[in-house]
């Protein structure tokens, strides 16, 4: 297992462990379905940020947590202990980083559609600084800033023209894409050129974000290089220098033993590397360096146990391992075809020969958390299955579909458990109800 993610293991006992404790036991502690999170691995990942940042990029760059990968209030306090900024996306974010008392001044406030409210909220709280992506928006966060007598620090969301080779879903930087303005149809000109104007914005950079889950190796190159020639030209034309520049987010994660490995520091060094040629060619001074990741940071750190509930064999067809879980907790795979490895946590040690598809509980035929899975021969009811590299998107796109509760968060650190987010109960389903 610890192929996957080192974190992974296998005890005496056969039991699956996952951050140095045994999964059987966390299950039979706070029940099934269940997300585990491992604490000392999201730190380690940060960590792992913030250090490469220090030693490759100017001073002023920073990481920011992309907190849509899972935002909880816990996540927030860790993330700030580390050192890390946040990017958020709505209200709902930025008033769970508020309660677990992070300092607003460190995030930048996304969303391709802004409400007055969303932005009215944003400013009141003492969020640092918008990404903007239209001229609708620029106006009403100028107007919003006018109102309070304050000079609002904002960022222009362009668009690249890159195509990074990953789910469509999840690809952003293309042109035709609904995030940020345009570079090549003259769009970024126009909107940079009206945020310079409004007396209340100060215009400190730019950002773009070519989607997520990227393993190759040019394609955060390729896009500094467009972005800095970007820039350049603004700077001749309008006599604008930007402080920032924001390269987005999206460092793969191995969901697969045989997906890529690579190191972090290397990938950043190379970037910084073509950063510094590239300013140098266009006499450009060096903006200090942000990036957004969010699920490098927290998708290996995640596992999701199920039981197994019904073993369904159709001779001459296909089988069938149902579980206590399904779409409500991971979507993903109805989604976007996402795939996690599925493994028994009961029995890790025992061949994997009887193929199946695990499926969840919900009344849908959609309701896949994968297909084509090897299990032991002997799985069976009472059974634990383990979903890996589940802290990204799970719990963020968790529903309550067909009534079913959500799952707890069970934070693992030191070889010690605590629940970061309580299992919702039938009551809280209703508490809404009139």
């Amino acid at each position: 297992m610890a192929a996957l993610c080192e974190n992974l293991g296998v005890n005496e006992a056969g039991h699956l462990t996952f951050a140095g404790q045994d999964t059987a036991e966390l299950a039979k502690q706070y029940a099934t379905p269940l997300y585990l999170l491992d604490e000392d691995r999201i730190r380690k990942n940060c960590r792992a940020y913030t250090e490469a940042f220090r030693a490759y990029f100017p001073a002023g760059s920073r990481v920011l947590y992309a907190a849509k990968a899972n935002a909880f209030a816990e996540i927030f306090r860790i993330v700030q202990q580390e050192g890390l900024g946040a990017d958020v996306v709505s209200c709902g974010e930025i008033y769970t980083a508020k309660k677990a008392g992070f300092d607003l001044s460190n995030a930048y406030f996304h969303s391709n559609n802004k409400t007055d409210e969303d932005i009215r909220f944003a400013t009141e709280n003492g969020v640092g600084c918008f990404v903007a992506e239209s001229e609708e928006e620029i106006l009403a966060i100028a107007q919003a800033a006018a109102a309070r007598g304050i000079r609002q620090k904002v960022m222009l969301r362009i668009t690249p023209g890159i195509d990074p080779h990953t789910y469509e879903a999840i690809s952003t930087g293309k042109v035709d894409s609904k995030f940020g303005v345009a570079i090549e149809t003259g769009q970024a000109d126009a909107v940079t050129a009206l945020a310079l104007a409004q007396q209340q914005l100060e215009l400190v950079g730019f950002h773009c974000h070519v989607g997520s889950q990227v393993f190759d190796e040019d394609v955060f190159e390729r896009t500094a290089v467009v972005m800095l020639e970007f820039l350049a030209s603004f700077r001749d034309h309008y006599g604008y220098t930007a402080k920032e520049l924001n390269l987005g987010g999206g460092y793969g994660v191995r969901y697969l033993p045989d997906d890529p490995s690579y190191s972090l520091s290397e990938k950043l060094r190379q970037l910084s590397a073509v950063i510094g040629k590239t300013c140098e060619k266009l006499a450009y001074p060096q903006p200090a360096i942000l990036m957004e990741p969010g699920r490098s940071i927290v998708a290996d750190a995640g596992l999701t146990l199920y039981t197994v509930g019904t073993v369904k064999r159709i001779a001459g067809y296909k089988n069938y391992v149902s579980v206590d879980g399904g779409m409500t907790d991971n979507p993903r795979f109805a989604l976007y075809g996402a795939i996690h490895e599925v493994v028994s946590a009961s029995d890790a040690l025992a061949p994997r020969t009887f193929r199946c598809d695990v499926v969840g509980r919900c009344c849908e035929s959609g309701d896949v958390i994968r297909t084509d899975v090897l299990l032991p021969e002997t799985v069976q009811r009472g059974d634990l299955l383990a979903a890996c590299t589940t802290g990204a998107y799970n719990y963020s796109m968790a529903s309550n579909y067909n009534r079913v509760p959500r799952p707890p968060i069970v934070m693992l650190s030191g070889g010690k458990s605590r629940v970061a987010v309580r299992r919702e109960t039938l009551e809280d389903l209703v508490q809404y109800d009139l």
